[in-house]
């Protein structure tokens, strides 16, 4: 049994609880079979780990908030962030996850010229790795997020990139990678934030986004590349 921490960070709008819970019941279902324990930390409520050493291995939350925002425990999980790099314990971060970990590691994070990233969006996978099995030239899930890293941290190689994201994935060492895109959210998940937020995104674009998410999303492999990541590295 692997032991994961999940880094909590935000939470699923409320109006779409009903499809599959908060955070931790989507990690908890989207790596369900694959003999890996997840604990919560809250970190948003003040909830740190007490060490990098806590867990076998490490996942960061999606967040509405952007990581430059001026907000104290934030930058409580960006110091984690570098301490896992620095310890060399395995970590996966996930949207808001892979930009803080971006972000501590030096790059730049902002808001995009090309606006919000939705619906289902395809990725080309520039790396292959022992834990990709079986490995894919390019994957198709879940997208919602306007903010974008700017430029690959020093220690980072690009691991996806899409036509919209130019660094929609990183790999950081032997032993951490990131992506920008959501493997925890279903179709119907996507679809019902998407719902939500019609007054947001207009609703032309919501529905173009809508369209996309009748494909197939390859939310079984993401899952079986992150399980067996931390299998490998634990």
């Amino acid at each position: 049994m692997i032991r994961l921490g999940l880094l909590l960070v935000g939470h699923v709008d409320a109006g779409s609880l009903h499809v599959g819970g908060d955070y931790p019941a989507l990690y908890e279902n989207l790596l369900q079979g694959h003999d890996i324990e997840i604990t919560t930390y809250r970190c948003d409520e003040g909830q740190m780990p007490d060490s990098t050493h806590d867990q076998d291995g490490w996942l960061c939350s999606p967040s509405r908030l952007s990581v430059y925002d001026d907000i104290a425990w934030l930058r409580d999980v960006e110091q984690f962030l570098r301490d896992i790099v620095s310890t060399e314990a395995p970590y996966v971060g996930i949207c808001f996850g892979h930009q803080l970990m971006a972000q501590a590691l030096g790059a730049v994070v902002k808001k995009a010229d090309y606006g919000w990233g939705i619906g289902a969006k395809q990725y080309d996978v520039h790396l292959v790795e022992p834990w990709m099995t079986p490995a894919a030239e390019k994957i198709l899930l879940a997208a919602s997020h306007q903010d974008q890293v700017m430029s690959l941290p020093d220690q980072a190689e690009l691991l996806a990139s899409s036509d919209y994201c130019a660094i929609g994935g990183m790999k950081i060492g032997e032993r951490a990678w990131t992506l920008q895109v959501h493997p925890e959210f279903s179709s119907e998940l996507a679809s019902s934030l998407l719902a939500t937020r019609q007054q947001l995104f207009g609703p032309e674009k919501v529905e173009r986004a809508l369209s996309t998410l009748q494909a197939s999303l390859d939310q079984d492999l993401v899952a079986h590349w992150i399980a067996r990541f931390f299998h490998l590295c634990a």
